[in-house]
């Protein structure tokens, strides 16, 4: 693992230099990697807070155990929709708001 002592100014130049620039197909695939590696700890991390097992989740939105490992190790990434019943199933909700400008 490369590290600089925590000296990073900017990071869009060290992502712009390891992955390349935004727009290229190579920083695309970063890009769509990260959301879905966020995505699968936002959820890994509610179903823990909810004290809820993988096969519990897993019955209560009708999938398999596999299929909430699969998602919580970032393998698949959810729908929209089975995100948002994964939440409800775990007592939370989503909120989309507009940033104040």
């Amino acid at each position: 693992m490369e590290t600089n002592n925590h000296q990073v100014n900017d990071y869009s130049a060290v992502l712009e230099q390891k992955y390349g620039r935004e727009g290229t197909p190579e920083r695309a695939k970063f890009d769509e990697e990260a959301y879905e590696f966020y995505t699968s700890q936002i959820l890994l991390n509610a179903r823990k807070e909810a004290k809820v097992t993988q096969s519990e989740l897993a019955k209560r939105i009708n999938v398999t155990k596999s299929y909430i490992s699969r998602i919580e190790k970032g393998v698949i990434t959810p729908s929209v929709a089975t995100f948002y019943r994964i939440m409800n199933a775990l007592g939370m909700r989503v909120e989309v708001v507009r940033p104040i400008v």
